[in-house]
C-alpha cells in the first residue's frame, strides 16, 4: 500500500511545479477577430509606455466571455462596441439609449469611454459574382432566394439583435442556416460552401475576398462605435496607464481601421508590429516589440498546455478512482455517481466553460485568474467519466471466485483491495486514465477562448488570420502530446499489471 500511496502523493506534488508565469499589472483583453486583437495591442502599448507591466491576454472567445473576464478581474480593461454593449450584454436591462447603457454599465462597475472614432457595423456579404449572379444588393432581396445556404458567426446566430432579429423584420425564410466561427466562414464563403455570411463593415477580408455588402434597405442594424470598457477600480489603480490608453480616444477613424486590418490579414504582419508602427506615427511613441521565434512560442504554448493537463487530469485521477471504488461498494449511490458523470460528459465544452466562468469569478480570492481556474475545473470534470466509469467495471467485473477465495482466507478488506481487487482491475482503471487524458489534451485547446492560453491559441490565431501554419503549431503539437501521453500509458500498464494479467 506505501508504494500506491508514494505514487499519489508524487502526482499530487507535480502540479505545483510552476510552469507559467504569475499575472502581475495590468491585463488587457480582445476578443477573436483581427480588429479587436490590433486594437487590444495599442492599448497594451500605450500602457507600457507609462512605465506600467501590461499584459495582453488576447482571442478571448466572444462578447460574454470578454465581458465576464472583465467583471471577474482577470482584465481590467478591452475595446467593444455601443451597439453590442447596448443590445447583447444590456439585453435583460434594454436601456433606451446609450447614456441610459453607460448608467447600467456604471451600477455593474464598468465604466466606458468615449468612441476611439469609427463605427464598426454588422452587414451581410455575399461574394461579388454569386450576388450578381442572383441578382442581390439588398438584405430583403434573400427572401426571393429561400435555398441560399447562409453561414453566420456562433454570436450572430444566436444574438437578439443579429440573426433572429433580422428574420423577423424582413421576413426572411431561410432554413439552410449554418453557425461557425467567423473566420471560418470566411473560408467557406470563399470555397462556395455558404452564399451569404455576416461581416464586420471594417474587415480587410472583404476586399480581399471581393465581398459585396448588401443594403440594409429596412436599416435594421444600429450604430456600433467602438469604445473602451474598463473596471471602475482602475482610474485609481493604474491612473497613469489609463491616460495613456485613452490618448486613443477620437483617433482611428473607418479607413485608418481598415487599413491596419488589411496589414494583418493580408500582408501577414503581427497586431503586434502593426500597433507600434501606428503609435510611432500618431504619437511618436517608440514601442518596442518583442519578437518571438515560432519555436520559443511553441515552447511557451506547451508548457501552459502542460499546465491545463496536469493540474485538471491529476485531481480527475484521484477523485475518479475514489468514485469508481465508492461506486463498486455502493451500488445504489454508484448508480447516482456514474450518472451525474455522464450528464456532465453531456455538456458542450465552451457551454460549460461559460456556465462556470461566473461561478467560479464570484469565488476567486485575490489575484487568482477565474478564466484559468474555469479551465481546470471544466477539464476535470470532463475527466472523470472515463475514470469513474472504468474503475467501477474493472473492479465489479472481477471473478467472484477470486473474492470468495479472499473471504475464505479471512483477508480484511484493506488487504483485499491492496492484493487481489485492485491489480485484476488495473488494466481496466489505466485504460480509463488514458482515455481521459488524451479527451483531457483536446479539450484543453478550448482554454484560449477564456484566456488560460495552450495550443488553442495559435490554433484560434489561424483560423482568423488564414493561416495554416499557425493553426499547426497548436495542432501538431497537441496531437504529438496526445501520441507521447497514450505511448507513456501503455509503457506504465507493462509495468504495473503484471503479464498474465495482461
Amino acid at each position: 500500500m506505501g508504494r500506491w500511496l508514494l505514487l499519489m502523493l508524487l502526482l499530487i506534488a507535480a502540479m505545483f511545479i510552476p510552469l507559467r508565469a504569475k499575472q502581475t499589472g495590468l491585463k488587457v483583453g480582445s476578443k477573436a477577430f483581427t480588429e479587436s486583437v490590433i486594437l487590444g495591442e495599442l492599448l497594451t502599448q500605450l500602457a507600457r509606455s507609462s512605465g506600467q507591466r501590461t499584459e495582453h491576454i488576447d482571442q478571448i472567445g466572444g462578447t460574454s466571455q470578454l465581458f465576464q473576464s472583465l467583471q471577474v478581474g482577470d482584465i481590467d480593461i478591452y475595446p467593444d462596441y455601443t451597439g453590442t454593449v447596448q443590445l447583447e450584454l444590456l439585453a435583460n436591462e434594454q436601456p433606451e439609449n446609450w447614456q441610459e447603457a453607460r448608467n447600467v454599465l456604471k451600477t455593474q462597475n464598468v465604466l466606458v469611454s468615449q468612441p476611439i472614432g469609427f463605427n464598426n457595423g454588422y452587414a451581410l456579404g455575399m461574394k461579388r459574382d454569386r450576388a450578381k449572379e442572383l441578382g442581390i444588393s439588398r438584405v430583403s432581396d434573400l427572401s426571393r432566394h429561400p435555398d441560399l445556404k447562409l453561414g453566420f458567426s456562433n454570436e450572430f446566430v444566436t444574438r437578439e439583435d443579429c440573426w433572429p432579429g433580422l428574420r423577423t423584420r424582413y421576413g426572411l425564410p431561410h432554413n439552410d442556416v449554418r453557425g461557425m466561427e467567423h473566420g471560418l466562414a470566411y473560408r467557406q464563403l470563399a470555397s462556395a460552401d455558404i452564399d451569404a455570411m455576416d461581416v464586420y463593415t471594417t474587415d480587410a477580408k472583404i476586399a480581399l475576398l471581393d465581398i459585396v455588402l448588401l443594403e440594409d434597405d429596412l436599416s435594421y442594424f444600429p450604430a456600433y462605435e467602438s469604445v473602451l470598457l474598463y473596471r471602475s477600480d482602475l482610474p485609481n489603480r493604474f491612473p497613469k496607464a489609463l491616460e495613456k490608453m485613452r490618448q486613443l480616444v477620437g483617433t482611428i477613424n473607418e479607413s485608418t481601421m481598415i487599413g491596419l486590418n488589411l496589414r494583418a490579414d493580408v500582408d501577414k504582419t503581427t497586431e503586434s508590429v502593426i500597433a507600434a508602427e501606428y503609435l510611432k506615427q500618431a504619437f511618436q511613441i517608440d514601442a518596442v516589440v518583442q519578437r518571438e521565434s515560432r519555436m520559443s512560442r511553441c515552447w511557451k504554448y506547451t508548457l501552459e498546455h502542460v499546465d491545463l493537463v496536469r493540474k485538471s487530469l491529476i485531481p480527475a485521477i484521484v477523485v475518479g478512482v475514489l468514485l469508481g471504488l465508492l461506486a463498486d461498494q455502493r451500488r445504489k449511490l454508484g448508480q447516482v455517481v456514474l450518472a451525474v458523470t455522464g450528464v456532465i460528459q453531456t455538456i458542450p465544452a465552451l457551454a460549460l466553460l461559460v456556465l462556470l466562468l461566473p461561478i467560479i469569478g464570484m469565488l476567486k480570492v485575490g489575484n487568482t485568474n477565474a478564466g484559468l481556474i474555469t479551465a481546470y475545473v471544466a477539464l476535470f470534470l470532463y475527466s472523470l467519466l472515463p475514470i469513474v466509469r472504468n474503475t467501477f467495471t474493472g473492479l465489479s467485473g472481477i471473478d467472484r471466485n477470486y473474492l470468495e477465495s479472499a473471504e475464505a482466507l479471512g483477508l480484511p478488506n484493506r488487504v483485499s483491495l491492496q492484493k487481489i481487487r485492485f491489480p485484476l482491475a488495473m488494466r481496466s482503471i489505466i485504460a480509463g486514465i488514458k482515455t481521459a487524458a488524451i479527451q483531457n489534451i483536446g479539450f484543453a485547446t478550448l482554454g484560449a477562448l477564456i484566456g488560460a492560453g495552450g495550443y488553442g491559441e495559435p490554433v484560434l490565431t489561424g483560423i482568423r488570420r488564414f493561416d495554416t501554419s499557425e493553426i499547426l503549431l497548436g495542432a501538431i503539437p497537441a496531437a504529438l502530446m496526445a501520441l507521447m501521453c497514450q505511448a507513456f500509458f501503455e509503457i506504465l500498464e507493462r509495468r504495473i499489471v503484471s503479464k498474465g494479467l495482461r
